[in-house]
């Protein structure tokens, strides 16, 4: 069974997110968190196969979200789906060891993509 937590302070883009992961993942279990701190404590109590994260959210921002998760387990898997495109955003996230930078909004094309490289990186 693997489980995808999406962090998006936006309920409108974990719906949109979700409904687009699930046309390809039918069989993935879905877990949301509205901020940074939420996904941190939710990351740590279901230990998700793959995240999905947004940048920009109150609390806990997505990049320190990345940070966090990354000292419990430099493994983790991290998609970044963000509106936030700076190059200088872009590059810091590429060093902090992301499976791909994602830029919003999402559409079927992209969640394509995103179902591509969680399914080739669960086998």
């Amino acid at each position: 069974m693997m489980n995808i937590l999406i962090v998006d302070d936006s309920r409108f883009s974990q719906k949109v997110t979700s409904g687009l992961i699930k046309q390809f993942i039918p069989d993935a279990v879905q877990h949301f968190a509205d901020d940074g701190l939420e996904g941190l404590e939710k990351y740590k109590e279901i230990k998700p196969d793959f995240m999905i994260i947004d940048l920009l959210m109150p609390k806990l921002r997505g990049q320190d979200l990345i940070e966090e998760v990354k000292k419990i387990d430099i493994d983790a898997k991290i998609i970044v789906l963000s509106a936030d495109v700076q190059h200088k955003v872009r590059e810091v996230i590429d060093k902090m060891g992301v499976l791909t930078f994602i830029n919003k909004p999402l559409n079927e094309e992209k969640a394509k993509t995103i179902a591509n490289l969680i399914r080739n990186d669960a086998q």
